[in-house]
């Protein structure tokens, strides 16, 4: 079955549209990676500063290869960090702009987002309506 990640991301109030218009300019970048199954952006509809970014992964490989990959460094170099969206943590990126990084952050458009959490399941049963 498949792999799903999901980045929390702690946006303020301020940022949120600037991190939907950042995701909205990728939108379809990560489509074309191999083991890609499909992208959410999910904005809170209460009082939370935190959204969900979700994706869906053939296997663990596939996410950790979109991680390494020169597409993925470019489009977190292009949004300013923490908001790329592709479904990743904060951490582990040094002086990528991130938050919880060490190191500077590089010259270019700030963070929308103020911090960042990586969830990881299996998925173990899937339903999805029939038409």
């Amino acid at each position: 079955m498949s792999v799903v990640k999901i980045n929390v991301l702690t946006v303020p109030e301020p940022m949120r549209e600037v991190l939907e218009q950042r995701f909205a300019s990728r939108a379809g970048e990560v489509d074309r990676t191999p083991g890609f199954e499909s992208f959410q952006l999910l904005r809170p509809t209460d009082d939370s500063d935190r959204y969900f970014v979700v994706t869906t992964w053939e296997t663990e490989a596939a996410f950790d290869a979109w991680m390494a990959s020169r597409e993925f460094q470019e489009s977190h170099a292009k949004a300013g960090g923490a908001d790329a969206g592709s479904g990743h943590a904060g951490g582990g990126h040094p002086g990528g702009g991130h938050p919880g990084s060490e190191g500077a952050a590089p010259a270019g458009p700030r963070p929308a987002a103020s911090g960042s959490e990586l969830l990881s399941f299996d998925v173990v049963l899937s339903s999805v309506a029939q038409g």
